[in-house]
């Protein structure tokens, strides 16, 4: 027995094509290639990476025709008219697709030829929504046809049946009726069309329902500016009574001139024309090549929108940040003016103690007080009575108020930065950036989050009384072993006592030789002179060391602050500068290949 030949399998779409339409597919393929790699690199969703593998599938499948529109437009009718009666092949000659005025379409139905077969459907993937009915039909021998539930399905899984499928159509037939052309979910579908870039015919069926040609004028005038607004295009338009074409077809057998007359009226010669002869082999050729080409445009220019609504984010977050960066910058060039002014507190206490000193000098050393110069204690005694006095205290009062005003400052300053942050969180919060931008706003927003918790928390657990002690803990680490320790009554007291009583002894022995004019005219005055002059540079050399220490204690402080809240808000800093580099990267790679697809667009349109 001869076993049966193997049959020969139908040529593939890329077997079909010249040279050229060959290298424009293979330039084609490698483009999106490269766009799924950018995508990918920059956070594509999984969703456009999986449109664009269909893309990439569909380039080796047959040319793909979706009809659309709402579920009591007539699509099914004019599907059942466009393949009914075009030969044998299951359902020959009857209705292939349920029809009627309450939603039939609940799924996804392809339609082709029975020579067809080994294609795979839908650019291959097993769906289990979609339903494959064959048809010797004319129409159907070098495409397939999909039926799709309504555009305003009951059900939103079924609507979103049909908006999956529009980026894999070749060519959109889009069925609209014509006693209510273009209802709202039509146009918002159409505008949704327009972003894939497809090529889209629109069909107005049900004319038989409209009394005279002008009505039909007015609609179709009606449909085609309508369209043209939502498409961008005037596309091609077939004004059809599918119900009268299948009609035509019915009583073909039993009265073929009514039927001719009936299927003339029914004008749906025009569109068959147009699905066989109009869309011929270059015609398909070039949609076939443009199709996913588009898919891949439109993909990568809405990545483009999502990198200028995430560069507008980051621009107001870099100005943010750059805003909150000079605050802290003039916070502490305002401190350090502010702790100067202020610390001159500290420098009045000291030039009352010189003061005090240069009085005391001025009305003890003197004749009259001759005697009680040469008592060592009492000098010393009046010393620390008249002219220490509560030094040591009112020295530390200023320093304490100092640190208050400093430990305020800085709390103040959280407090700006918290609500600086919570602006920019709520000034933001429903900004959308985008499915592909999701990561970006969680990680943008936990930083936010982050930093204002921060902020919050630093705030909340703000103890004014322990940050004062530690800081005067520092000041006071700070002066240790500096001229401070010489204003106690050990200190700056036994000095000027010493210079006081060794005046008193030069006295007593001027008092022996009996020189008292001598004494009072030239020794006491130099004498005061010296202990006044002792007493300048003691009190100049114990202002320079401690202020000079107070100084650097204080802007070591201060910066310690700014250095906290710079450290709260650099890792935002850094996801905006590297967030922005990303941005710079995307554009560069993904505009890149925008750019080449968008040339080889112009060379497919020049087939």
């Amino acid at each position: 027995m001869t076993p049966a030949p193997t049959p020969t399998p139908r040529p593939r779409f890329p077997e079909l094509l010249t040279l050229e339409q060959q290298e424009l597919l293979a330039a084609e393929r490698g483009l999106l290639e490269d766009l799924r790699a950018a995508l990918a690199r920059h956070e594509g969703a999984a969703e456009d990476d999986r449109r664009l593998a269909t893309a990439l599938r569909q380039l080796d499948r047959l040319f793909l025709v979706v009809v659309a529109g709402e579920f009591n437009s007539g699509k099914s009718a004019v599907l059942n008219a466009l393949v009914a009666g075009d030969g044998g092949g299951e359902g020959g000659g009857g209705k292939l697709l349920a029809e009627g005025v309450t939603p039939t379409t609940d799924r996804v139905t392809v339609l082709r030829h029975p020579k067809n077969a080994e294609h795979p459907v839908l650019g291959g993937e097993e769906d289990p929504s979609v339903t494959v009915v064959t048809a010797d039909a004319k129409a159907l021998r070098h495409l397939d046809v999909v039926d799709t539930p309504g555009t305003n399905a009951v059900l939103r899984e079924h609507e979103e049946l049909t908006r999956d499928i529009i980026p894999r159509a070749d060519l959109v037939l889009f069925v609209t009726s014509a006693d209510r052309p273009f209802s709202e979910s039509e146009r918002a579908f159409l505008s949704a069309i327009r972003d894939w870039g497809k090529k889209v015919a629109v069909v107005v069926n049900k004319i038989d329902i409209l009394l005279v040609d002008e009505d039909v004028q007015r609609v179709l005038e009606f449909v085609e500016g309508n369209a043209r607004v939502l498409l961008g295009f005037a596309p091609a338009l077939f004004p059809v009574s599918a119900r009268s074409a299948q009609q035509a077809r019915a009583r073909r057998a039993e009265d073929p001139q009514a039927a001719d007359e009936l299927f003339t009226a029914s004008r749906f010669e025009a569109l068959e024309g147009y699905i066989v002869d109009t869309l011929d082999e270059g015609e398909r050729v070039r949609l076939k090549l443009r199709s996913p080409l588009e898919v891949g445009r439109r993909l990568a220019r809405r990545q483009l929108e999502v990198a200028d609504t995430r560069e507008a984010l980051l621009a107001d977050d870099f100005q943010a940040l750059t805003d909150i960066e000079e605050q802290l910058t003039l916070y502490r060039e305002d401190m350090v003016r502010q702790y100067r002014f202020r610390r001159s507190d500290v420098e009045n206490v000291l030039g009352e103690l010189e003061r005090r000193g240069l009085t005391y000098f001025e009305e003890t050393v003197r004749l009259g007080r001759i005697f009680d110069l040469a008592n060592r204690s009492k000098i010393k005694s009046e010393l620390e009575r008249k002219v220490i006095a509560d030094l040591p205290r009112e020295i530390e009062a200023r320093v304490s108020n100092l640190i208050d005003w400093l430990v305020e400052r800085d709390l103040q300053q959280w407090e700006a930065i918290r609500e600086h942050v919570a602006r920019r969180r709520s000034e933001h919060a429903d900004r959308v950036v985008g499915r592909e931008g999701r990561s970006f706003d969680r990680d943008r927003g936990r930083l936010l989050e982050s930093i204002g918790r921060a902020a919050q928390r630093t705030i909340e657990t703000y103890d004014r009384e322990r940050e004062a002690d530690r800081l005067a803990d520092s000041v006071q680490r700070a002066v240790a072993g500096t001229a401070l320790l010489e204003v106690g009554a050990l200190g700056l007291g036994a000095t000027v006592a010493a210079v006081a009583t060794s005046t008193a002894a030069d006295i007593t022995g001027f008092l022996t030789a009996g020189v008292l004019f001598t004494l009072g005219l030239f020794v006491l005055p130099a004498k005061k002179r010296q202990a006044q002059k002792e007493l300048h540079t003691k009190i100049d050399k114990l202002r320079t060391q401690l202020l000079t220490s107070l100084d650097e204690q204080f802007e070591r402080e201060i910066d310690k602050s700014v250095e906290r809240m710079r450290e709260a808000i650099s890792p935002y800093t850094r996801f905006v500068r590297a967030e922005r580099d990303k941005l710079d990267e995307l554009r560069s790679s993904v505009g890149g290949v925008d750019r080449r697809l968008a040339d080889l667009a112009t060379r497919i349109e020049e087939l």
